[in-house]
């Protein structure tokens, strides 16, 4: 009987299958945006929470600030309008009082920035940007090395010209060529390649890191060697004038011993650099543990409105389903009659309606799956934006289609069943 009720319902439904298909249309849009929405927001979640955990939850990142031109004027003139060299950011002698006063710090990694245009042989990359930094940089940044070697103690001790690149660097310059052992010209200077490093996931910009560092474009050589070769005084020219600036270190990373403590440790750097600094706007703090906790809260967030959004597609769709199914009672009603004058009783009209209720939810819920699951993965390839799909969704956003189509059906299929018999088979 639950068979022959079932054949009955999907044959009604395809006598209408411009209708039918009109009416899953809601439903379909309703699962499909839920499961492509899910996606790519947890593609993008995921990848901001990765670049935020690069910087590492044990860190604490000091970067220095250039002054606003205002500001420089109005706090600086004085100091700096006679030399035309402003001065700021951080200063070995920071570093050395950091490590010297905070007691919970296992490490401080220096980092220089210096803009040079950087050539091999026949290819060059204008305004390459060159980061002068210690062995323990590439550990803290969770950079990975693909061939050759990385900085070492003794390239430090002997400020020795060598130089590590990023996947990026290296592809532009040597091409399809072998980087190992070749020499590469950094403005003025020759520098000889001991390094390439793998990629770095999708070559996102890193937050945090110095001008939003994109670590597949960087040349990386030692801290001293920058030093010396490159010195710190930067002559920048604009609109016909040029000025000087002395940066001596563009970034410190400090590593903490205990993960908990970060936020002191942070707050004890802020107040010590806030002494040496009195204008205090050419430093900032950055804690990558804060960061990344923000960014859980947000996903969290994101996620509610995302169901929000979904939720409220769902409803339209049912609404849609339970409207259909009211015409369809309307234009149905002597067949009921005819149903009922022949022993149907009923509970078996209400079955029948909500058969063809669900049938049409089920199959919107199905459709809607394979739109979901495609629109994500033509977003990723047509673009570079990452998305996951959460396999999860699949089968809550069916059942939910179902639950749709159950609950939006009651009320057209009780209002059937509740015909009077003989109203109905007078119907014309």
């Amino acid at each position: 009987m639950r068979f022959t009720t079932l054949q009955l319902g999907i044959k009604s439904l395809m006598l209408h299958k411009l209708r039918s298909l009109l009416t899953m249309l809601g439903v379909i849009l309703g699962v499909g945006s839920v499961i492509s929405m899910l996606a790519i927001g947890e593609g993008s979640k995921r990848e901001a929470l990765e670049r935020i955990r690069q910087l590492g939850a044990a860190n604490v990142i000091i970067r220095s600030v250039k002054p606003t031109q205002k500001n420089s004027e109005d706090e600086g003139a004085k100091e700096q309008t006679s030399s035309r060299v402003l001065e700021y950011g951080l200063r070995y002698e920071d570093l050395d009082f950091l490590m010297e006063t905070l007691p919970t710090v296992k490490r401080a990694v220096p980092i220089t920035l210096v803009r040079k245009r950087a050539q091999a042989v026949h290819r060059a990359l204008p305004n390459a940007r060159i980061l002068g930094t210690t062995p323990d940089y590439f550990e803290i940044k969770n950079l990975r090395l693909r061939r050759g070697r990385m900085l070492t103690l003794p390239d430090m001790e002997r400020g020795r010209n060598v130089a590590v690149l990023s996947a990026g660097a290296a592809q532009h310059l040597f091409n399809f060529e072998d980087p190992l052992g070749k020499t590469v010209r950094l403005g003025t200077m020759v520098f000889r390649v001991v390094g390439v490093l793998h990629p770095q996931g999708s070559g996102n910009a890193v937050p945090g890191a110095m001008g939003s560092q994109d670590f597949n474009k960087d040349v990386y050589i030692p801290l001293s060697a920058a030093r010396s070769r490159f010195g710190e005084l930067k002559m920048i020219v604009s609109a016909g004038s040029f000025n000087f600036e002395r940066n001596q270190l563009s970034e410190i990373t400090l590593t903490v011993f205990n993960q908990n403590l970060v936020s002191q440790t942070a707050a004890m750097a802020r107040k010590i650099l806030k002494e040496n600094h009195p204008r205090s706007n050419d430093i900032e703090v950055q804690v990558p543990l804060e960061l990344l906790q923000q960014a859980e809260e947000e996903k969290r967030i994101w996620n509610l409105v995302l169901g929000s959004i979904a939720g409220i597609s769902l409803l339209v769709g049912g609404i849609g389903i339970m409207n259909i199914m009211l015409a369809t009672v309307t234009e149905r009603t002597r067949e009921i009659g005819i149903r009922r004058a022949l022993g149907a009783r009923q509970w078996d009209i209400t079955i029948q309606f909500l058969i063809e209720s669900v049938l049409l939810s089920a199959a919107g819920g199905i459709l809607g799956i394979i739109f979901g699951v495609s629109v994500p993965l033509c977003v990723t390839y047509f673009s570079e934006i990452e998305s996951h799909i959460q396999w999860w969704s699949m089968p809550m956003t069916f059942i939910i289609s179902v639950g749709v189509g159950v609950l939006f059906g009651v009320y057209p299929a009780r209002r059937a069943a509740l015909m009077d018999p003989i109203t109905a088979l007078r119907h014309e």
